[in-house]
């Protein structure tokens, strides 16, 4: 996507940048001339952004219909008819655990936020993403074609993921929308904090009892999610991908980051289950 310095900058709204994966791909794009509208949920975040570099926060709540029409309507008075060139779902949460653990109050918290909420920001936009037309480049993970242990609520939201971009790609076809899906393995950014707090939480809600049934691999899955969080992949490699689904002239359908998500997506197709069951045992450091 050329960038004319004769017209308005196109303008591109990303949710989920307060930090991480999105907070890199909002000023990658703001110090690159797009015009970027950064979906924060709390104006501190905002303010913060907004100090570094040129981009305008958007309130935004993905799991709140009336935060997601406010932002739709505050993007589609500012672009004035110039439409959207590129929303990036980007906003997401981690539910760890066992499913036998996970309550579901916080499975549907996972789905809300990761899937639902994708979906309902999605819709918001077509509108302006028909005009230019814009592109649309999901987040989704190594996780969402390959299924880890004891992160299952993330990953099923993941794989839903790989479906609803599947199923956009060809239904707005008609309308020259393109849609895309980057698949990053675990990258350095804050979110494993996170985990495991959310880990943290899971243990003090659990009764001993039922929780003591998995202690020991939890003990082991600790461990390896430090080690994620340590090895993980630099953002830039992420927000590369993503700048290439929103500005290449034929941008690919699926953006596979890191060498462990390229091998595992080929591997994966041709190994019997109980042998990628082993696979992923040793890679997430469970005996």
């Amino acid at each position: 996507m050329a960038l004319d310095p004769g017209s308005s900058p196109p303008a591109v709204v990303i949710t989920g940048t307060s930090t991480g994966i999105g907070a890199a791909c909002a000023l990658d794009l703001a110090r690159r001339g797009f015009r970027v509208f950064a979906g924060v949920r709390k104006e501190a975040d905002g303010e913060r952004l907004e100090a570094s570099g040129r981009l305008t926060p958007l309130m935004l709540d993905v799991t709140d219909t009336a935060s997601i029409q406010a932002a739709a309507e505050t993007v589609r008075a500012a672009v004035e008819g110039s439409g959207l060139a590129g929303l990036v779902n980007n906003a997401g949460i981690v539910v760890p655990g066992p499913l036998e653990l996970v309550s579901t109050d916080a499975l549907r918290r996972q789905l809300e936020v990761n899937v639902i909420g994708q979906l309902a920001v999605t819709r918001a936009f077509l509108p302006l993403l028909r005009l230019r037309p814009g592109r649309i480049v999901n987040m989704g993970s190594i996780s969402g074609r390959i299924a880890p242990p004891y992160m299952g609520p993330y990953t099923v939201s993941k794989f839903a993921m790989e479906a609803i971009t599947d199923v956009l790609r060809v239904e707005l076809r008609q309308w020259g929308i393109h849609v895309s899906i980057v698949e990053p393995d675990s990258v350095s950014t804050p979110i494993w904090e996170k985990v495991q707090e959310s880990a943290d939480r899971l243990d003090r809600e659990t009764p001993p009892e039922i929780r003591g049934l998995y202690e020991h691999d939890l003990a082991e899955l600790r461990d390896s999610t430090s080690r994620m969080g340590d090895r993980g992949m630099p953002v830039d490699r992420v927000v590369r991908k993503v700048r290439h689904a929103l500005c290449a002239r034929r941008p690919k359908t699926r953006y596979p980051v890191g060498w462990r998500t390229r091998l595992g997506f080929w591997a994966f197709k041709h190994i019997p289950d109980r042998v990628r069951d082993w696979i992923l045992l040793r890679m997430m450091g469970l005996s």
